[in-house]
C-alpha cells in the first residue's frame, strides 16, 4: 500500500478522533445528513463503502436493510474501531486502499465513500474500478472536501475579515490548477488532491456514470443560530456531494 496513510499517523488519529466527537463537528451536521439524503432504497441491497472509516456508515447501511455490506479503509486503527464498535453480522471490513479495487470481486448495487475520494491521486481509475463493480443501473454516491476547499497550493488565510474579525469573503486561488496539495491539518504534508467541478463531472461522465444529483449542502438555519461560525457556509460550503447511476445503454 504506496497511498499515504495518514490516519494511522497517532497523533493525527488522536486529534481527528477528538475532532469527530465534537458535537458541533461538520461531518454529523452537514455532511452526513446530506450524504443519507442521496441514500437509494437499500433492502436488500449489495453495499460497498470505500474510505469506511469507524465503519459507522456501514452500521446505518445495515439497519436500512442492506443484504450485504464490505467497508473498506486503509487505516488499521480506524478498522479497529470499526471492528470493535461497528461489526454487524452482515457487515466485513477489509483492509484495503481505494487506489486498487481488484481485489474485490463481487458485484455491489450501491457504492459509498465519504469524504474519501479527495485523498486519491488517480480519480479515472477509481471510477473504472468503481463501474466494473456495480450492477447494471447501480449507484455511486460520494462525499468529498469542496474543490473551493483543495484549491489552495500554499498555506495562506481562507477568509478575508474586518477589522472586527467578522467575516467578508472567502480567499479563492489556484482553483484551475489541479492536482497535488500538501496541506497542514492536526499535522504537517497531509497529501490532498484538488479537481476542479468540471474535472469531476467529466471524469464521471467518461466512465459511465449519468449524474443524478449534487448537493453544496448548508447547515439549517436553528443551526447556525447555535453555532454561528457555521454561518460562513453562505460564502463557502465545505462539501461537495454527487449521487451517480452506472449508465449501462
Amino acid at each position: 500500500m504506496s497511498d499515504q496513510n495518514i490516519f494511522d499517523n497517532e497523533i493525527f488519529f488522536e486529534e481527528y478522533r477528538k475532532l469527530r466527537n465534537n458535537p458541533s463537528a461538520a461531518n454529523d451536521i452537514v455532511e452526513k445528513p446530506a450524504l443519507f439524503s442521496l441514500c437509494p432504497e437499500l433492502s436488500g441491497k449489495a453495499v460497498l463503502d470505500l474510505g469506511c472509516g469507524y465503519g459507522e456508515n456501514c452500521r446505518e447501511f445495515s439497519k436500512l436493510g442492506a443484504s450485504r455490506v464490505v467497508g473498506i479503509d486503509i487505516s488499521e486503527k480506524m478498522l479497529d474501531i470499526a471492528g470493535k464498535e461497528n461489526k454487524y453480522k452482515n457487515v466485513t471490513f477489509i483492509r484495503m486502499s481505494m487506489s486498487d479495487l481488484s481485489l474485490l470481486q463481487d458485484a455491489f448495487d450501491i457504492v459509498f465513500s465519504s469524504l474519501a475520494i479527495h485523498y486519491i491521486e488517480n480519480f479515472d481509475k477509481l471510477l473504472a474500478d468503481v463501474y466494473q463493480l456495480l450492477e447494471d443501473n447501480g449507484t455511486f454516491v460520494f462525499s468529498q472536501e469542496h474543490p473551493f476547499t483543495t484549491a489552495m497550493l500554499k498555506e495562506k488565510p481562507r477568509w478575508a475579515k474586518d477589522s472586527d474579525g467578522n467575516i467578508l469573503h472567502y480567499n479563492l486561488s489556484d482553483y484551475s490548477i489541479p492536482g497535488v496539495r500538501k496541506t497542514s491539518w492536526f499535522v504537517d504534508n497531509v497529501i490532498k488532491y484538488h479537481r476542479s467541478f468540471s474535472s469531476i463531472i467529466n471524469s464521471l461522465s467518461a466512465a459511465g456514470f449519468i449524474i443524478e444529483k449534487m448537493l453544496e449542502p448548508l447547515p439549517n438555519e436553528a443551526t447556525m443560530e447555535k453555532y454561528p461560525s457555521y454561518k460562513k457556509y453562505y460564502h463557502k460550503p465545505d462539501f461537495l456531494l454527487i449521487k451517480a447511476r452506472k449508465n449501462t445503454v
